[in-house]
């Protein structure tokens, strides 16, 4: 049988089909040309089956260059070669067995592809998953946007506390991924700065957190709630620390000397005469401060309880306040911030009685004042809190009733009967409180 040539392929079409073949090898089939009267040129592998019958199985299209999607002459009878091999190696059915590879292949395809696409989902979903867990810092800014911006502060200190000794160890961890070691990481290392009660506070603030968090389904449990509040630091002394009266003689001849600015001394004196919370004095504004009438509207919104407070200024309070507005007297604030924008941070003061308050053995701090010692006092440290005792105490030692000074500091009733029923103002009562209270700390801070 004679092979088929380049030639022959090219030929005219005739009428009907014209076929050419050759041995492939002998035996085990030939490479037949097929062309149609339409033009088309085609290849087959033709050979005898399991069956004894002749199949004639497509193998692809002529070109005489071969391009893309067709086949040379040469091509063609290579392929029927191997073709003709696998019949010769014992594979009669070669049709059903290519057709069973390429369904073999098929399925592997499909297999690997289901493979890749089951584990990209599964990747996709890890993702999905990791997204969805809620980072402690995401949960601390939802937290600042729902609760703490209802604080005075909006929620400024508990921010800056966070952002110094929580946020730092747990920012980045995933809520549900926090355990109690990581809420005793946060403590231990405030107890290891011997600032336990920050270590407290700082651990009721996390608690709140993470009752939030509980709360809104982000957490199925609180980590802080098998941990005891008072295994944190220690069980909470209550601080009763007031000051002497010759404690406050010395304190009138040691502040002048401490290397305070005029307002701050004269923090000192209006905590000490009216009995106030330092915040609420820090965050005054002189729209609610009145000289000249000797009044001090203290708003409810800047008061801890909520509650509106008028004090009634002494000369002697009065006069400390005359102090304070001779540097701040161009601002709304009495005590207003560097860019004059806003009231001083409410730890100013105390910051700055507490450094100068260190024992000889605890050095200067870095960037702090350099009297260090300044305003020690026999007694031990004090903040300015102290001194809002210490006015309340005065005025009962000089026999001011009790329930008076109470109303002076402004606290809330306890007794719920005498809460609701009992609705005398103590105003006069307050005011001449007040009055004495200035004549003592006056005769206390000129003595000599």
């Amino acid at each position: 049988m004679a092979k088929i040539t380049d030639r022959q392929m090219t030929a005219k079409p005739g009428m009907g089909d014209k076929w050419l073949s050759e041995v492939a090898i002998w035996g085990h089939g030939s490479l037949v040309a097929r062309i149609t009267p339409s033009g088309e040129r085609l290849f087959y592998y033709r050979y005898t089956n399991s069956s004894s019958e002749r199949i004639t199985f497509p193998i692809g299209t002529y070109s005489r260059d071969g391009s893309e999607g067709t086949m040379t002459l040469a091509e063609a009878g290579q392929r029927a070669k191997e073709l003709a091999g696998l019949h010769k190696s014992g594979v009669r059915d070669v049709k059903e067995h290519l057709e069973a590879e390429e369904a073999a292949r098929v399925a592997v395809r499909d297999a690997e592809f289901s493979r890749i696409a089951a584990e990209k989902a599964a990747l996709e979903a890890a993702q999905a998953r990791q997204a969805a867990r809620k980072t402690v810092q995401y949960l601390f800014d939802h937290w600042a946007k729902v609760d703490l911006i209802n604080r005075k502060d909006g929620g400024a200190e508990v921010r800056r506390m966070f952002e110094k000794d929580v946020l730092p160890f747990l920012g980045k961890i995933a809520v549900e991924d926090v355990k109690k070691g990581h809420i005793t990481e946060v403590t231990d290392a405030l107890l290891a700065r011997g600032v336990n009660r920050m270590a407290k506070m700082i651990f009721s603030l996390m608690r709140q957190m993470f009752r939030f968090a509980v709360d809104r389904d982000l957490i199925d449990h609180d980590p802080t709630a098998s941990i005891r509040k008072a295994k944190i630091g220690g069980k909470d002394v209550e601080r009763d620390r007031v000051l002497s009266e010759e404690e406050i003689r010395a304190l009138s001849r040691l502040a002048p000397q401490a290397g305070l600015l005029p307002s701050s001394e004269a923090a000192i004196w209006i905590a000490l005469s009216t009995c106030c919370r330092i915040g609420e004095l820090l965050n005054a504004r002189w729209e609610n401060v009145d000289l000249i009438k000797g009044n001090w509207h203290i708003p409810a919104e800047q008061s801890k309880n909520g509650k509106a407070h008028n004090v009634t200024l002494s000369p002697f309070a009065t006069q400390q306040f005359k102090v304070v507005m001779a540097s701040s007297s161009a601002s709304e604030w009495c005590y207003p911030n560097t860019q004059n924008n806003g009231p001083v941070c409410s730890k100013t003061v105390t910051k700055q009685l507490g450094d100068r308050q260190r024992l000889p053995n605890q050095g200067i701090l870095s960037n702090r004042s350099a009297n260090a010692q300044a305003l020690l006092l026999p007694g031990g440290k004090w903040t300015p809190h102290d001194l809002r005792r210490t006015g309340a105490t005065i005025m009962t030692a000089l026999g001011v009733l009790p329930e008076v000074a109470e109303r002076c500091l402004n606290h809330t009733e306890e007794n719920k009967v005498k809460r609701t029923y009992q609705r005398h103002s103590y105003a006069k009562e307050m005011a001449e409180a007040w009055r004495t209270l200035g004549i003592r700390l006056e005769q206390l801070a000129n003595k000599t």
